[in-house]
Parts: C-alpha cells; structure tokens; sequence
C-alpha cells in the first residue's frame, strides 16, 4: 500500500495486521482519485472509517487543506497516526478514535470531501449516510465517496443531498453522493 501521487508519492504506508480490515485496493483508491481529482485541493476531507487512513493521506498528498481521520478501533488510530506521521502531515491531520456515527452527532464543521469504506457486511454506511443528511455536514458541493460490496444497494438522501454515478470495480462498487448548493 502505497500513496499514488502528490507530495508523498510512492511512500509506503503502514498496514493492520489481520483480516479486519480490508484496505482499499490500489485500483480502487486511483480510481477514486480520478473521479474526483479536480475536487480534492484546499478542500476539508473526513476519512471516516479510517483503517489505515491512506484515502485522507491520499488527499493530504494530493492537496487538500486538512483531514479528520476517524476509526473506532485502537490498533486503526495507532497505524493512522503512524501514516500520518510517516508522510509528514500531522499540522493537516486531526486524528480521532470512536464509534464514526457518535462521531457525526458531535461535529461541528462542514467538510468538502467524505470518505465512507466501513465493513460491508455491517450497517454502518446507511447509519452514517442517514446521520451525514440529518446533519448536514458537508459543504456546498461537497462529495461523499462511499465503498460498498458491488451488489449492495444504497440510500436515497434527502434534499440537498443527490446520489450521482456508481462504478463498478469487479466486486466493489463506488457510489458518489453529491450536496447541492442552496437556491
């Protein structure tokens, strides 16, 4: 695992041992990044089931102002950290460990760019879809980039939240919600 370009280009990154966590494949991440390469720099990034953090420090490298990386598990925060420390972006880079909807509930910024990857085989990416729209987190024309299993089928948003294109990566889907601007 390694980041694609940007400021960090081709460090390696640290990854969790075990079969917990599923990192997301380099394909997919550069896949990612080329949807939505013109909406990362000077934007606000949450990295919300952060496992390792390499989606926001792929962002850091690629420009972004600053990442809120959020992960319920010890090991997680402590390998984002290292990343983070690894690449040199701890002043862009607020690192928190908890459940990521309590999380949601207690924000109090708006942010440009969201990654959502949790385990597929839980609830958690219609739980934080639900909380994001309940609270309005994200900035006009902001992005959430959600990663799910390819056949999972995913929330419609309430105004002024839109879903926009899936991809489809052999067994992995992404899905792009976009937050409208206000008329």
């Amino acid at each position: 695992m390694r980041v694609i370009t940007g400021s960090a280009r081709g460090r390696k990154l640290k990854e969790l041992p075990g079969m917990d966590t599923r990192p997301t494949t380099d394909k997919v991440k550069e896949s990612i990044f080329n949807i939505i390469q013109f909406d990362v720099e000077g934007r606000r990034v949450l990295d919300l089931f952060a496992g390792t953090g390499q989606l926001g420090i792929e962002a850091l490298s690629r420009g972004a102002e600053r990442c809120v990386f959020v992960d319920s598990g010890r090991e997680a925060v402590k390998v984002v950290r290292e990343n983070v420390a690894l690449t040199g972006f701890e002043n862009q880079s607020r690192v928190h460990q908890g459940d990521s909807v309590a999380f949601l509930t207690s924000c109090r910024e708006k942010f440009a760019l969201c990654f959502l990857d949790p385990p597929y085989a839980s609830d958690l990416l219609d739980r934080a879809l639900a909380k994001i729209a309940e609270i309005d987190i994200m900035a006009e024309n902001g992005i959430i980039v959600c990663e799910s299993a390819a056949d999972r089928l995913l929330p419609q948003l309430p105004a002024p939240y839109e879903m926009g294109r899936e991809y489809r990566y052999g067994k992995i889907k992404l899905t792009l919600y976009h937050r409208r601007a206000q008329p």
